[in-house]
């Protein structure tokens, strides 16, 4: 069962504190184990500012007499158990817990003292010369959970304001990218169900209004490529019950003894099955084109020579509606590389339609041209024309204008299709347009040689 885009956008946002929450996360961890590794190591060191001051005293004094006046006058170091030692070791100011806080005339005094290993040590130095040192006692463990109690705080403070940063970011964030792209996955999955008639807003960052914007030509031609097949499917089933339909009706005759068996009727039935024929051969050359399956055999045609053919073989039926047939308008070098037999093919199936719908007494004249872009070859009639609507739908299979296109008039309605199909193939393009005096221009446009 799928989800609604309410649930994708909250398993989408779920994702996204997740990820902030991992990261809120190691950070405090981070911060704790360096915590704890003071906590653990009996020698740290801590850089304690007043050592520059230890060491500034020195320089003005030359000395370290009266050196407790500089204890005393910085807070934190007055209360830290605390030796200090001149450059021989030897003791100028006792601060620790068991001798008299302060005393010049503590015994300790001048005594040399030998630094341990978990004593804190820091070197003052003077002109680039040691001139003494200044000994903490090691931290005690209560000391220490003091120090750590003041770094977790803060840390907990800013990973709480972190916390809170991140709530306001997520919410942005899906407001701007999850909403966005929560509609993507349900609208694709709304597409797999069947639903191609699913689009989605095109919103949020450039990247994913780009993904919409995708998304939605997606869909429009999977929508239109299962219209097409649809429709596709009833053409075909229309285009074949009519000569079956006569075929049994014929034959039926015949077995029931209405029609002989040698007379029209069987003619007319051959006629079907002929029908029927052209129209699976019209099929199979159509698919193979648009799969681009066929065999060219690409040869440098002439074609005025290859139109003046086509004219000629279809002189007869012009003739017999009284059409005038003409290719009296050619300039240019009228040579292109293209398989010659394709390309008559074309032409066969352009003036013929031409000849089909055009009435009687009309005219048909084919021209052909060489220009900047190639070669232009053109079919011009001068009937109804086409509506500027249907222009679109011409080369489609077995489109008719108004159904007065229909079998009564010839044809397997697959012949603009294939044109079509043939010349792109070969590289070149062909459109439709209505003609300012009436009637309808085929363009071929061709690549010269």
């Amino acid at each position: 069962m799928h989800s609604s885009v309410h649930e994708i956008r909250q398993r989408l946002l779920t994702l996204l504190l997740r990820a902030f929450v991992v990261v809120l996360f190691l950070s405090f961890l981070f911060f704790t184990l360096l915590i704890g590794y003071f906590l653990t190591s009996s020698s740290t060191p801590i850089p304690f500012p007043f050592v520059s001051t230890l060491e500034g005293y020195y320089l003005a004094k030359g000395d370290w007499d009266g050196v407790e006046s500089v204890f005393s006058s910085l807070g934190g170091l007055d209360e830290m158990s605390s030796l200090m030692l001149d450059q021989d070791h030897r003791i100028v100011l006792d601060r620790r817990p068991d001798s008299v806080s302060g005393a010049s005339s503590t015994p300790t005094i001048g005594s040399v003292y030998e630094i341990r290993d978990n004593d804190v040590v820091f070197n003052l130095t003077a002109r680039g010369e040691t001139v003494g040192y200044l000994v903490l006692a090691p931290f005690s463990l209560s000391q220490r959970f003091g120090v750590a109690r003041a770094i977790i705080f803060p840390v907990g403070i800013i990973s709480l304001t972190l916390a809170i940063f991140l709530v306001i970011v997520a919410t942005l964030l899906m407001r701007r990218f999850v909403n966005p792209l929560a509609d993507v996955i349900y609208a694709a999955r709304a597409v797999t169900d069947g639903k191609l008639d699913t689009r989605i807003s095109t919103e949020g960052p450039q990247d994913l209004r780009t993904l919409s914007e995708s998304f939605n030509v997606m869909a429009s031609s999977l929508e239109r490529n299962d219209r097409e097949r649809r429709d596709f499917l009833a053409d075909i089933a229309h285009e074949l019950r009519t000569p079956l339909s006569v075929i049994r009706g014929r034959l039926e005759g015949i077995i029931d003894g209405i029609y002989s068996e040698n007379g029209p009727q069987v003619s007319t039935a051959l006629e079907q099955t002929y029908m029927l024929e052209r129209l699976v051969d019209d099929l199979r050359l159509l698919t193979l084109a648009e799969k681009r399956q066929l065999a060219f055999d690409k040869v440098d045609v002439d074609l005025g020579k290859l139109v003046d053919s086509v004219i000629e073989m279809l002189s007869a039926q012009a003739q017999e509606k009284q059409i005038a047939l003409s290719f009296n308008e050619r300039n240019g070098n009228l040579h292109a590389q293209l398989d010659p037999q394709r390309f008559e093919q074309v032409m066969s199936n352009l003036i013929g339609n031409a000849l089909r719908y055009v009435p009687d007494g009309g005219r048909v004249w084919v021209t052909a041209n060489e220009t900047a872009e190639g070669l232009h070859v053109t079919v011009n009639d001068n009937g109804s024309g086409i509506p500027e609507e249907d222009l679109s739908f011409i080369f489609d299979r077995f489109w008719r204008k108004e159904k007065s296109r229909s079998r009564a008039s010839g044809g397997t309605g697959l012949g603009l299709a294939i044109s079509k199909q043939l010349i792109e193939a070969q590289g070149g393009n062909i459109e439709a347009r209505n003609l300012p005096e009436g009637g309808l221009q085929i363009l071929v446009l061709l690549r010269k040689v």
